[in-house]
């Protein structure tokens, strides 16, 4: 082998080692829509493309009040459709009883949700724009707050209710440098590691926050053992069936033992009140969940697992469905959210 052959061998050994070593990086960092998102309190993301993929045959077509479907005949976009991925950041507000309520938020939507017709919805409604960047930000007004719209790429939205638009800047600050794997917020920095891989819907930092009311976490109409301050890894995937995954990073082991014990308690009591509930996809889907829920601990952290039937899908999307018990109020249109 002479030294010009083995010059060449070496180079192009030398690439494939590099791009190797970009696809594992890639295949570890967090999707590009949650790297987008600015310093938040707590993440939450959705894969949405592959559950409407796999589970279409559970799912029955949402009833669209007037207003959406007047949205969608000007627009083009079609949330159940078009919509593919969601990564929201919560932030906490200082002032819960102010305009934004406890929590605000900043949202990545993907999916073909950009063009020249949404531009013209946004333009026809804004009461306000701003340039950063190379890019038009639209402010819409909302219940007393202004929603920030933008189109950071060509399937990708960016909205903001936050109280000012360093949030919203961020966002396309990071777009900038989305090509680097782990240029990314520090909670995902120091937390993504512990999502399990293929998660379709994952959330983590204080999470609680959503359902947290007078400092305490609250789900299905019970109070949780858990500080609503509290680290959560939570996660979504698929083996085969819905794995349910919630684990909390609790201050020491003592506190975990004690809070394993409190949530154990607490799932043997839901199991034995949820058994007189009538047969319906609902109810059903809500024993099966809690007949499989195990609740573990180790070291400072505690783990909370359950199998989720399919049915669960077709229960929420029910819910979805099923009429408002207040008809919408008329008046100014509101700007476009995500189901």
């Amino acid at each position: 082998m002479n030294r010009r052959t083995r010059r060449t061998l070496l180079i192009v050994a030398g690439v494939v080692l590099l791009l190797t070593v970009a696809i594992f990086l890639r295949s570890k960092a967090p999707p590009e829509a949650a790297r987008l998102l600015p310093e938040a309190d707590g993440i939450i993301y959705l894969n949405i493309k592959p559950v409407r993929t796999f589970f279409h045959k559970d799912l029955k077509p949402p009833q669209r009040v007037p207003e959406y479907q007047q949205f969608v005949d000007d627009t083009g976009i079609d949330w159940e459709h078009d919509l593919d991925q969601v990564a929201i950041a919560l932030h906490r507000m200082p002032d819960p009883n102010g305009p934004n309520g406890p929590v605000a938020y900043s949202m990545v939507l993907v999916g073909k949700l950009t063009g020249r017709k949404l531009n013209e919805w946004l333009e026809a409604h804004a009461t306000s724009r701003e340039t950063y960047d190379g890019h038009t930000i639209y402010n819409l007004h909302s219940q007393d707050r202004t929603v920030r719209v933008t189109q950071i790429g060509y399937d990708m939205i960016g909205v903001s209710n936050t109280p000012t638009s360093e949030q919203i800047h961020s966002m396309l600050d990071r777009h900038r440098t989305a090509a680097l794997p782990f240029a990314n917020s520090s909670l995902l920095a120091e937390h993504y590691h512990d999502v399990p891989l293929l998660s379709l819907a994952w959330g983590l930092g204080q999470i609680g926050l959503p359902f947290s009311e007078r400092g305490a976490i609250s789900v299905f109409g019970l109070s949780l053992p858990i500080e609503s301050d509290s680290t959560i890894i939570a996660s979504l995937r698929w083996t085969g069936s819905l794995h349910l995954r919630v684990e909390e990073i609790a201050p020491s082991e003592e506190k975990a033992a004690s809070q394993a014990a409190a949530l154990a308690t607490l799932v043997t009591l839901a199991r034995g009140l949820t058994q007189p509930l009538g047969s319906n996809p609902a109810n059903n889907s809500l024993k099966e969940l809690l007949k499989t829920a195990e609740v573990t601990q180790k070291q400072d952290r505690v783990v909370v697992t359950a199998q989720l039937p399919t049915s669960f899908l077709a229960s929420l999307d029910e819910k979805e469905n099923s009429p408002p018990a207040v008809p919408p109020q008329s008046g100014n249109p509101q700007p476009p959210s995500a189901p």
